[in-house]
């Protein structure tokens, strides 16, 4: 029952759009999402500076015309004067999801006390759910997946256990996550049986 979705990828960054430093945000929201969804999907790319009114035509124009259901960005989301990326996301937005901004934050204090200082956010756009991700490669893997013990049970639940069945409730592709990275969490009765 899995079907296709498509996902927008945005790094935002100065430094990296000028080409100064080599983007590591997209290629690790790829890794993850390679590992992560058991259903087909392709991802749009792209690398932007920190401008807000860039920022805002990137997201419209993937949500609404590259068909994304999924815009997932990374960069911008610090108290730094050039860190507008939240705003930019509430600008364009429909409704505010402001569980997946307290959760990132509480799953990143259980590493680094500055995550406090984190101002990320989600909102839905008709039917394409926009999230902002932090910027570093390591905590991007853990907002989504969450916290493991050392013995690789999971101790805190990530972001992502929610998007499949939010995605499902604003009318977008159903679709299924590899429980070994993150297990999609819905309620028993919008789960569908699994094609094999």
């Amino acid at each position: 029952m899995s079907e296709h979705i498509r996902i927008g990828l945005v790094s935002i960054s100065d430094r990296a759009s000028e080409g100064t430093y080599e983007d590591q945000g997209i290629p690790a929201l790829k890794d993850w999402l390679g590992r992560a969804l058991s259903s087909p999907w392709s991802a749009e790319t792209r690398l932007i500076p920190d401008e807000r009114a860039t920022i805002e035509r990137t997201l419209i124009e993937l949500a609404d015309t590259a068909g994304c259901k999924l815009v997932l960005t990374t960069g911008g989301t610090g108290p730094a004067p050039r860190d507008v990326t939240p705003e930019a996301t509430l600008a364009v937005g429909d409704k505010e999801m402001p569980g997946f901004g307290e959760e990132m934050r509480r799953i990143s204090l259980n590493f680094v006390p500055t995550a406090i200082l984190s101002r990320q956010v989600a909102v839905i756009r008709g039917n394409c759910l926009i999230i902002n991700l932090p910027g570093q490669p390591k905590s991007i893997r853990e907002t989504l997946e969450g916290v493991r013990d050392a013995d690789g049970a999971v101790r805190h639940v990530g972001i992502f256990a929610a998007v499949p069945y939010c995605i499902d409730l604003i009318g977008g592709p159903y679709i299924e996550t590899d429980e070994v990275v993150i297990k999609a969490f819905r309620p028993k009765t919008a789960i569908r049986a699994r094609q094999g």
